[in-house]
């Protein structure tokens, strides 16, 4: 039988995936990382980049981001007060990992496609 990656799998393991599911897992939140991660810092720019977002998706994921220090919100006091969402230096190790994933996602609909 092959291994994915470790011959022995212990609990701290486990948990450690299950916090890195719980923190970018759900359909928003990598889209959102991607799109910040591709210059949209204000709310309407990463809406638009987002097809099928709702408002209300986005302020929710937004938050729990930044809840995990994965993105930092910055209130502009200037008139029109804008908002931007940047990364963090602590996420920006997620990039390589969202292009990995990414890569990933066409071979498996090239493998579903196939079938």
């Amino acid at each position: 039988m092959e291994t994915c990656a470790k011959t022995e799998i212990n609990e701290k393991d486990i948990k450690a995936l299950q916090d890195t599911i719980y923190v970018i897992g759900g359909k928003w939140k990598l889209p959102i990382i991607y799109a910040i991660c591709n210059g949209n810092k204000r709310f309407k720019d990463i809406k638009n980049s987002i097809p099928g977002i709702t408002t209300r998706m986005l302020s929710r994921n937004l938050k729990e981001l930044e809840d995990n220090k994965l993105i930092t919100r910055k209130v502009y006091t200037d008139y029109p007060v804008m908002v931007e969402y940047t990364f963090t230096e602590y996420a920006k190790e997620y990039g390589t990992l969202i292009n990995q994933m990414i890569e990933w996602g066409k071979k498996h609909r090239k493998v579903l496609v196939e079938r």
